[in-house]
């Protein structure tokens, strides 16, 4: 190919080459960095028309055309994208060879371009490469200054080797992105799931985060029925989810066949494809069906389906969501088993607490029991008025000690495992409770009058801190078996003024070998 005699030798294009060059290559953005393209071609080889036509190499299609020397109007009224399988475009896709014409049209091959163009006469295109994969063509038309010669082609093949480096690191860093920012929804969900959630709201958790990390029209979690099918049981969409709760796949299936295997289901279509045969399928397009699996046993899935205009999930989709499900499925697996520890800790503690009541409450009924049958005893043989009436006057004590243990006991049934406690009466029981572990005992613990009302703010956490230190005392002390707590909200002090009490005692050895020790605290409600 000769150079023509009208080539303009005033505007060298190696600086023009280059600055295109280093313009290509700043850009991460992939949209951007391919309009970038088509404009430098252009301008380049002074072309009235230029294109880049961008394929989807799972597909053997076109997925988007970028164009320079278009105006807005014009641009808005291209018609749908040719198919790239035919013509000049298909010959540029599957051979992978430059292509230069002086005459599109004469020339038979000149179909699948845009028929907005009634004025194409010259041709040059070429291929643009990502590695060994390509990506697209890159071709332009009506070169202002005669035909498309040798030169040109050296230069937009140069160009087109740059943007294939280009666009591979745009590819990468947008690959970088995605794969972000589903790594971050992935540990969101864990982190929303082990906090301990109901299993309804860790479901629509998953969902909903799925949903909005694929781009995707729904999000929606199925769990198997006892009839062998599977059961929408959460849904997260943008409106309301109407009919999708509820909607069962059912037994048999070739979609819930390949689930049961732990394959994942990639559909094009879901309104056309026959492996969808829920009545939900209609509305949507582009699907993804993923096994939520643990330990080889198929716990649900996950379905990500998106509009039915909507862009296909490709490669990098499915592998991020297909990654984001195992996840999802061993925070769910954690969750439940944190559940079951917290259910196991609840009977644990109604354990505790039945021993507790046997080994206080039924031991001093049955001493109580015993002292006012020897009372009986007593007042039958002999006149011990005053006798009895100290007998007596002890096992009244002992019975009221022993409603306050039964109902010191009735509240702590009442605490929920696990969770720090709210009221006052919990927190002075989570100080006796912990003291109960190194002492190898729980000491007995009575509350009078309305504490959880009376006791709040300064006062409450000075008596917190004076029941630590006494009992942190009688631990040191030898020979302790058992302390008994009083905290009197009803107290008053020496002049009268209203005051809460607190009373620590043991019987544990002091200093000067006697035994019994108790500390007294007060303090203004």
């Amino acid at each position: 190919m000769n150079r023509p005699a009208e080539y303009d030798e005033d505007a060298p294009r190696l600086p023009m080459l280059l600055e295109a060059v280093l313009s290509v290559g700043s850009d991460l953005e992939l949209r951007s960095t391919l309009q970038h393209i088509v404009d430098s071609a252009a301008e380049l080889t002074r072309a009235e028309f230029g294109a880049l036509a961008v394929v989807d190499p799972e597909r053997i299609r076109l997925t988007s055309l970028f164009a320079s020397g278009l105006s807005e109007e014009e641009r808005a009224e291209m018609p749908t994208l040719p198919d790239g399988r035919t013509g000049l475009l298909g010959a540029l896709l599957n051979e992978s060879r430059p292509m230069v014409l002086a005459d599109l049209s004469i020339d038979p091959s000149s179909v699948g371009l845009p028929s907005d163009r009634p004025s194409l006469h010259g041709f040059l295109g070429v291929p643009i490469r990502v590695h060994s994969e390509v990506f697209g063509a890159l071709y332009l038309t009506d070169k202002r200054t005669g035909s498309f010669c040798e030169d040109d082609l050296a230069l937009l093949r140069v160009l087109a080797s740059q943007a294939g480096i280009a666009i591979g690191n745009a590819r990468l860093y947008e690959t970088a992105r995605r794969r972000e920012r589903w790594i971050e929804g992935a540990a969101a969900v864990t982190t929303t799931l082990l906090t301990g959630r109901p299993a309804a709201d860790a479901l629509m958790c998953v969902a909903e985060q799925a949903r909005l990390l694929a781009d995707a029209a729904a999000g929606v979690v199925l769990q198997p029925t006892t009839d062998g099918g599977m059961e929408i049981v959460a849904a997260s969409t943008q409106a309301d989810p109407g009919d999708l709760i509820g909607t069962v796949i059912a037994a048999g299936s070739p979609v819930l066949e390949q689930l049961l295997g732990g394959e994942p289901v990639f559909v094009e279509d879901s309104a056309t494809d026959p492996r969808m045969t829920t009545h939900v399928r209609k509305r949507f397009g582009p699907s993804m069906l993923l096994p939520l699996q643990s330990g080889g046993k198929l716990i649900g899935t996950l379905a990500l389906p998106r509009e039915r205009s909507g862009t296909p999930y490709d490669a990098v989709d499915r592998l991020l969501a297909s990654q984001f499900a195992s996840q999802a499925a061993l925070a769910l697996v954690l969750a439940d088993a944190r559940q079951d520890r917290e259910q196991l800790a609840v009977y644990e503690d109604r354990d505790r607490i039945a021993r507790d009541l046997h080994d206080l409450v039924v031991q001093r009924l049955f001493a109580t029991e015993m002292m006012l049958d020897a009372t009986r005893r007593k007042s039958a043989s002999a006149p011990v008025k005053d006798c009895v009436e100290e007998e007596l006057g002890r096992a009244v004590d002992e019975l009221d000690s022993t409603i306050q243990e039964v109902r010191t006991a009735i509240f702590a049934l009442q605490q929920p495992p696990g969770d720090a406690p709210t009221t006052f009466r919990g927190r002075v029981l989570r100080e006796t409770g912990g003291a109960g572990v190194l002492l190898g005992f729980q000491p007995s613990v009575r509350f009078r009058g309305a504490v959880d009302t009376l006791l709040a703010g300064p006062v409450a956490d000075g008596l917190l801190g004076a029941l630590r230190g006494a009992l942190a005392a009688a631990y040191r002390r030898t020979g302790v078996t058992s302390i008994d707590v009083l905290v009197d909200a009803e107290a008053q002090v020496p002049d009268g003024t209203p005051a809460v009490h607190l009373r620590v005692s043991d019987d544990g050895r002091r200093e000067d070998g006697g035994r019994g020790t108790a500390v007294n605290w007060y303090g203004k409600p």
